[in-house]
């Protein structure tokens, strides 16, 4: 039986929905819908999860950019923060056993079910694209896309294990310091943030993000239950041959050979793929481009058909040099204005690469 507490709430000056709902293995969750709930069969419903070392704020923030007005106001978001991570939280109690990321996947059912929606499109990062893969595997019929951004779906290799075992010690013994934000920027900004302009703001607005928001003992444990991940190639390579998916990342990602061994395993037929030239943190570094693509492809699942932003028809008219449409979406009849923002069943292939990778 599940139980729900709800209350408004102000977040970077736009009013926001929260819930507590609760899940069969990771207890209450907290989760925060953008967008009139009432009004979800007219609109497309994206389910994001967040990455480690934040919450769901990062994409908070990203529908609030300028750049995502006009989807923003066709959309409900529903944003889902991992047990403990939400800003200024108290310790998770001693006896809490932290779900697994497999854990953290299934349960996400449950916050559909309780909110009572059919199908999402899901969007996440790093850690929380790991988790809403493994939802999408395990409830199939209740998402219609997925847009990963820095999607690992390896388990933790040889220097990723050593440098994770230091992170959760210094998180463990005294909190955040030195050599856990080292890490913590590694893999949010990538190994090439050197050749980053603004790299000493961006750094500093993170780590002091983290400083202020983030309880570094909870955090710790989240860290901990990505770094056990099991392998999920396989599953994907066998049991997402069907499902549209976006593959996003940067150049200069810590990521993007973990996002190129992910796409081997995917169905080309279905899958775009995205590496945004000279950039490491995508929702951060480059929001307009993720905005424009976020719109082509769920155009192509039938979705917010009517909604226009600035260089989407010319990159589906005329490619850019920076990337190369191999797919295109088919003509359909002519709609009212209503009917173009509802979900359709049908849903066409748009796959999108960079030519640097021809």
């Amino acid at each position: 039986m599940m139980s729900e507490a709800e209350n408004s709430c102000v977040t970077k000056g736009m009013d926001e929905k929260r819930y507590e709902i609760l899940t069969q293995n990771c207890g209450k969750l907290a989760v925060y819908v953008q967008g009139d709930i009432e009004k979800m069969d007219s609109k497309a419903v994206f389910l994001t999860v967040h990455d480690i070392g934040s919450n769901h704020s990062s994409f908070h923030t990203f529908v609030e950019h300028a750049c995502m007005t006009e989807i923003k106001q066709r959309s409900i978001f529903i944003h889902v923060d991992v047990p403990g991570q939400e800003d200024n939280a108290p310790d998770l109690p001693v006896d809490f056993h932290f779900p697994t990321i497999q854990m953290l996947g299934e349960d996400l059912v449950a916050v559909l079910d309780h909110l009572k929606i059919k199908f999402v499109v899901g969007l996440g990062e790093g850690a929380g694209a790991n988790i809403l893969v493994r939802f999408a595997l395990a409830h199939p019929a209740r998402v219609l896309g997925l847009v990963l951004i820095h999607c690992v779906s390896t388990g933790v290799g040889m220097m990723e294990y050593f440098k994770d075992k230091i992170l959760n010690w210094k998180l463990q013994s005294v909190g955040m310091n030195p050599s856990a934000e080292q890490y913590l920027v590694l893999h949010k900004f990538g190994t090439q943030l050197e050749m980053v302009d603004n790299k000493e703001k961006l750094i500093q607005d993170y780590v002091e993000n983290l400083k202020k928001r983030i309880n570094a003992r909870n955090l710790k444990r989240y860290v901990e239950a990505y770094m056990n991940r099991k392998d999920i190639s396989i599953a994907i390579e066998n049991n997402l041959k069907t499902m549209d998916v976006m593959l996003v990342t940067g150049t200069k990602s810590a990521h993007v050979q973990a996002v190129h061994t992910m796409l081997a395993r995917m169905n080309k037929q279905k899958t775009t793929f995205m590496k945004f030239d000279r950039v490491g943190d995508v929702v951060q570094e480059a929001p307009e481009k993720l905005a424009q693509n976020l719109l082509l492809f769920v155009k192509g699942l039938g979705l917010l058909t009517s909604v226009t932003l600035p260089g989407v028809d010319r990159q589906r008219n005329l490619p850019p040099v920076e990337h190369k449409t191999l797919g295109a979406v088919g003509r359909r009849r002519t709609l009212s204005m209503v009917d173009y923002d509802m979900p359709r069943p049908r849903r066409t292939s748009l796959t999108i690469t960079s030519l640097a990778e021809k």
